[in-house]
């Protein structure tokens, strides 16, 4: 049993409110990891399989036992199917995700998505001329209507290649080309993936990691990215906006609404519902003083980003924002969202509700979002939110609310820079700015919650590098206080004199999890302009405390684009060390750019520093020696 004191975050509302769930007997995620212990040996290493019925087997790592599967497979080839399947999960979840926007932005343009608008023709413009559309004549909504069904064949088999792949450097694309790993299209390569991991098909570990970067590849240069691009177009080019952090912005005296996972197709209607007049003088009317919409993981962020909506917690925090006893409804989409909040809600007085038609939980109403009725819907939760209102017993909000700034995209970056990304250039090669590192993904229970996100953003921070952020792990920063401008006297001497003079935070918010893209067109920009590769940048990826398939598959993609990227955890391939070393040595043969696994976040920023040395070393740029 839990001592109640004990502290599984490095931050206050985290700690505080584990405490409450303990005296209230709630049973969270950090219960239920310690009642696993100890986690079977043979899958964290990756060497068992249950692809058919003739199994489920396991291969003994000592010699001892079993060397292969019935089949005949051996452990190199069930890591590199288990892990192959991963991607294929991962890529599957975050490409769905962006099929759902382009749907939504498809209804726009034939009038039946009330709600819906395009708020950036530009941007829909420049899209449409990168997908080839004719625009001539057209209308906002004719050009809108044939940018989607022209992203919509990108799902399906295309011959050549997916379409922004164009984005990224010749060079990146050549070597693609040259590996085979061009991504042809977003459901054929997950499709594929599939079939050659079914028994008795491909049984080379070594092409099915190849066809797994293929994978990895068709997501971020192809869902991952359409689902950021058409969110832009329908919802807004994200700006910088004050923005408040923690369980703090939870309010004594309103409606407390929180929304729950990716999607911003609910989250933007729910937003809408909750500034009505109707629904503000409904909640007047139960003895509130407003509605404060909140979030909670990537669809928060989506909010953020856009609108300044205010960030109650990311993955973790999940269970316990609900012990506040201050939330009147959670609305949830998909992906990240735990089965067991439904069973925690109902020890409060909280309202759950599932809106997506592929994600239903148990305990919570169902109540779906299509384009045509998602307004209507919205309107009628934020009503039942409302008058739940009345029903609150004890609420304990622990902290004060930290304040932030979030929403900063490529084109805002590059506006902040005067229009040109030259300054950022100049201030790397003055070694102002030694490098940049990509620090992505959601929290683990192996892990002290945001211990390794905080303490390795510091870290490298001081050492002059900016560091960009996405998903779960910006929350973390924010409630850090890194994301205000006078954070920047957190920072290195050389990245405080440039955050002064533009004014930005030393850690920039790039948005969910599916916005790690903006980080692929942003390096790629970096790239083009110096006349290099991607591989070649001072820049590097990193995942502290990353869980999920989908970051396998962001991993992936970022090293198959050049990027060497760190983990925390250490993911399930070391049954086989012909799998381990082509990760972290052979891959940088292949596509420049490889693995690093290191759980100690202070060891993982020596690495992070000296790799970022070594980048500028090559570029002919001054190295320091640590």
């Amino acid at each position: 049993m839990f001592d109640p004191k004990a502290e599984i975050s490095v931050t206050q509302d985290g700690n505080r409110l584990f405490e409450k769930a303990v005296k209230d007997n709630i049973e969270t995620v950090w219960h239920r990891h310690e009642a696993q212990q100890p986690q079977c040996g043979f899958c964290d290493m990756g060497l068992s399989c249950r692809i058919c019925i003739m199994g489920p087997c396991r291969v003994d790592p000592f010699g001892e036992g079993p060397q292969t599967g019935v089949c005949g497979a051996d452990a190199d080839i069930i890591v590199a199917r288990n892990l192959c399947r991963m991607i294929a999960a991962g890529a599957a979840s975050h490409s769905d995700h962006g099929r759902d926007l382009v749907e939504v932005l498809e209804s726009v343009s034939k009038g039946t998505a009330p709600g819906y608008k395009i708020r950036d023709e530009d941007k829909l413009r420049q899209l449409a001329g990168e997908y080839g559309v004719d625009m001539e004549g057209k209308d906002v909504l004719a050009i809108a209507g044939d940018l989607a069904r022209a992203m919509m064949e990108d799902y399906g088999m295309r011959q050549k290649a997916v379409t922004l792949v164009s984005r990224a450097p010749e060079k990146r694309r050549e070597l693609w080309d040259k590996v085979g790993i061009t991504p042809r299209g977003i459901d054929r390569e997950t499709s594929e993936m599939m079939h050659r991991t079914h028994m008795g098909v491909d049984n080379d570990w070594q092409s099915l990691l190849v066809q797994g970067l293929r994978n990895a590849l068709s997501d971020g240069w192809g869902g991952s990215m359409i689902a950021t691009e058409v969110s832009d177009i329908l919802f807004g080019v994200p700006a910088p906006k004050p923005t408040m952090v923690n369980a703090g912005v939870l309010k004594k005296d309103q409606v407390n609404i929180v929304v729950h996972g990716h999607n911003p197709v609910v989250s933007e209607m729910v937003s809408k519902a909750c500034m009505s007049e109707e629904m503000l003088d409904l909640a007047k009317a139960k003895g509130a003083f407003g509605i404060n919409l909140a979030g909670v993981c990537c669809t928060g962020n989506e909010l953020l980003m856009r609108r300044g909506i205010a960030m109650a917690g990311n993955h973790l925090m999940t269970e316990l924002i609900l012990t506040t006893g201050a939330v009147d409804m959670m609305i949830v989409d998909y992906q990240c969202i735990m089965p067991s909040i439904g069973k925690v809600a109902s020890c409060y007085h909280t309202r759950m509700v599932s809106t997506s038609d592929k994600a239903k939980f148990p305990g919570m109403e169902h109540h779906e979002f299509h384009p045509e009725n998602a307004e209507k819907k919205a309107m009628a939760l934020v009503k039942t939110a409302v008058e739940n209102f009345t029903n609150r017993k004890e609420v304990m909000i622990p902290v004060e609310p930290q304040e932030a700034v979030g929403g900063f995209s490529v084109e805002t970056i590059i506006q902040a820079l005067g229009g040109t990304a030259e300054p950022l250039i100049d201030a790397i090669k003055a070694g102002k700015i030694r490098g940049a590192v990509g620090i992505v993904g959601c929290n683990n229970p192996k892990i002290k919650h945001d211990h390794g996100h905080v303490t390795l953003t510091r870290k490298l921070i001081e050492k002059d590098i900016l560091v960009v952020d996405t998903g779960c792990v910006s929350v973390a920063n924010a409630k850090a206080g890194f994301k205000l401008a006078s954070a920047a006297d957190m920072a290195g001497p050389g990245l405080k004199e440039i955050c002064k003079a533009l004014g930005i935070p030393p850690v920039l918010h790039l948005g969910s999890c599916v916005d790690n893209v903006r980080i692929l067109v942003l390096v790629s920009a970096l790239a083009n302009a110096l006349g290099v590769d991607i591989s070649d940048l001072p820049v590097a990826g990193s995942a502290p405390e990353w869980y999920s398939e989908k970051a396998v598959t962001i991993g992936v993609y970022c090293v198959a684009s050049g990027i060497t990227t760190h983990l925390g955890p250490m993911p399930p391939i070391t049954g086989s060390l012909n799998v381990v070393n082509l990760l972290t040595r052979g891959l940088t043969d292949v596509v420049g750019a490889g693995f690093a696994v290191e759980p100690d976040p202070e060891k993982a920023a020596l690495f992070l520093i000296n790799h970022i040395e070594e980048k500028r070393k090559g570029l002919g740029l001054d190295s320091r020696t640590l």
